[in-house]
This record gives structure tokens, sequence and C-alpha cells, in this order.
């Protein structure tokens, strides 16, 4: 049976009114095009619904239970519209949220806070990358949006920088350099490193400082899988490496010795997106990150100087 939602719909209130001239009076019909509905949605269900006379109206036995029916129906029916666009409009669903070793150190809380606050009915989904996908999951979709740490090689990517964070050396603690107040790349480019194992070039050259090499390859790179492995590598001897200052509050090693290093680009971390991907609750992710980092001045300050 092929009935239209609309013939449901004046049903239901010609059997609350049970008077033409009322129910049309609510529809804005003409009592004859309503009439004439009606009639159509009997022949449609096979069997009278109401019982007319001149002077009144009621309900059939199968009129009644057809109204409960139809009220159920038309109730799942509206839910579900209402849920589709909800949806469609990113006020509900689910996003998936990548995010790098760290994610937005002391931003990521309130950003989350925020952002559950204020959509409910938005789930986040966590899905943290190591060292082998810098892009946080947006280069093969597993991600939304994520939060990550610029350069990556992905392309078609855009993004919302949160704040840029210093750069540390990290060394063995009985390394010569492991006593000074502070580095540079000069004192650092000649020594052996250890990189997290990834095919992104620009996340490779970027932590082992190709940019101040002159052209001149790293003597010795020692791959490595996790932060975790990386700071045993340092522990160990075997290489020093350089990492976000953060690292020293969030991922500490009693193994090994941080000294900032000075005269060197920040770490940019983004709040990153893929290109034509802004829309729904991507959308609404982002406006929230940024309202986050535009409020918490203090957290921002004190991540991109924590010796202030």
């Amino acid at each position: 049976m092929d009935v239209a939602t609309q013939k449901l719909r004046n049903f239901v209130v010609v059997a609350e009114e049970l008077n033409f001239s009322r129910a049309a009076a609510r529809l804005f019909v003409t009592q004859q095009a309503l009439s004439k509905q009606l009639r159509d949605l009997e022949d449609a269900v096979g069997t009278r619904l109401l019982e007319r006379t001149t002077r009144s109206m009621a309900l059939t036995s199968a009129g009644e239970a057809f109204l409960d029916a139809v009220r159920e129906s038309l109730a799942v029916l509206d839910a579900g519209v209402a849920a589709a666009r909800s949806t469609g409009q990113g006020l509900s669903g689910t996003i998936r949220l990548g995010f790098v070793i760290g994610g937005a150190l002391e931003l990521t809380t309130p950003i989350l806070a925020e952002f559950a606050a204020r959509h409910p009915d938005i789930k986040v989904e966590l899905r943290e990358s190591g060292f082998d996908d810098p892009s946080g999951g947006l280069s093969d979709g597993r991600s939304d949006v994520a939060l990550i740490r610029l350069p990556v090689a992905t392309p078609d990517l855009e993004w919302l920088p949160l704040f840029v964070e210093p750069l540390v050396a990290v060394l063995p603690p009985d390394h010569p350099l492991a006593v000074r107040a502070v580095v540079t790349p000069a004192d650092i480019i000649g020594e052996p490193l250890t990189v997290g194992r990834t095919a992104d070039t620009a996340w490779r050259r970027y932590w082992t400082l190709d940019e101040y090499r002159g052209g001149r390859p790293p003597a010795v790179v020692r791959e490595s899988t996790s932060h975790t492995e990386e700071m045993q590598v340092v522990a160990a001897g075997l290489a020093c490496s350089v990492t976000a200052v953060g690292a020293r509050r969030y991922m500490p090693h009693a193994g090994v010795r941080f000294v900032p290093l000075a005269g060197v680009t920040g770490s940019a971390l983004v709040v990153a997106w893929r290109r034509g991907h802004r829309k729904g609750a991507v959308e609404r992710f982002v406006n929230v990150a940024q309202e986050v980092r535009d409020r918490e001045r203090g957290i921002v300050a004190a991540i991109e100087d924590p010796e202030a």
C-alpha cells in the first residue's frame, strides 16, 4: 500500500476533531478536499475508518486500530527525519579524532570538554597514531579531523594552528652536550640521531634538522617505532634525538637529558582536516578548537614559553 504521509496526518487530525469543518480549518484545506482524501485513504486501506452521518462522526473499530498504528508510524518517521537532518548538519553522529603523541598537550582536555558540552549528541572517537603516520589518520581516511604536528607530506590538508612549541635536544646523561644550558643545530647535526620510522619525508627531514645541514645527510639515523623506544635508544647512548619541549612534562625519562635547542623553527601543533571536508561535525570541532585556543591564552603562553 502506497499512502502519502500527508493523508495519514490528515486522518489523525480528523480522528482528533471528529468534525470535518474543524479539521479542515486546522489543516488549511477545504472540507471537500479533506473528505476526498479520507475516502482515498479508506480505499487504500480497504475498510471504513470513520462512520459519518449528517450530524456526527465516529471512528470505526478498524479506524481506532489504524489510528494507533498511524500515530506510532508517524512518530518513528518524524524521529528518523530529525535524526537524519541532525547528522547531516553535524549536530549528531560520530567524529573520528586522530592525534599524534601528546595530542594538543594541556589544550586537549578543555577542547574535548567544550566540544562535549556544546555538542552532546556527537560522539568523539579518539584514535592515536604512532610515528608511522604523522597525519593522525588523515592520509588514509581513518580520521575525520586530527591534532598533528607540521610538517607532513600528506597532500590536500588544511589546518588551524593552535600553538608553536620550542624544541629540545634529547641527550644521553653522559654526553658532553648534556651539561649545556642550551645547544644549537650546529652542535647536533653531526651526532647520530634517532627518528620515528615513517615514509613521510617532510616529517623526517624536520626532526633530523635537515634545513640546517647544508645538504649533508645525517651521519647515522636509527629508526624507532614509538617515543618510548626513542627514549631508550637515547638512554642507551646509541643516538640523540630532537623533540618538542612538552616531552619533558608528558613523557619524562630518568635516563636522558632534555636541553633547549636554540635557533630552530618550533613545532607547530595544528588541528587539521582534508581539503573539502570542513563541514558538519568537523566544522564544529574546528570552531570549538579555535575558540578554546583564543580563550585559554594562559595555557597557550605556557606551552609556547615554558621557561617564562
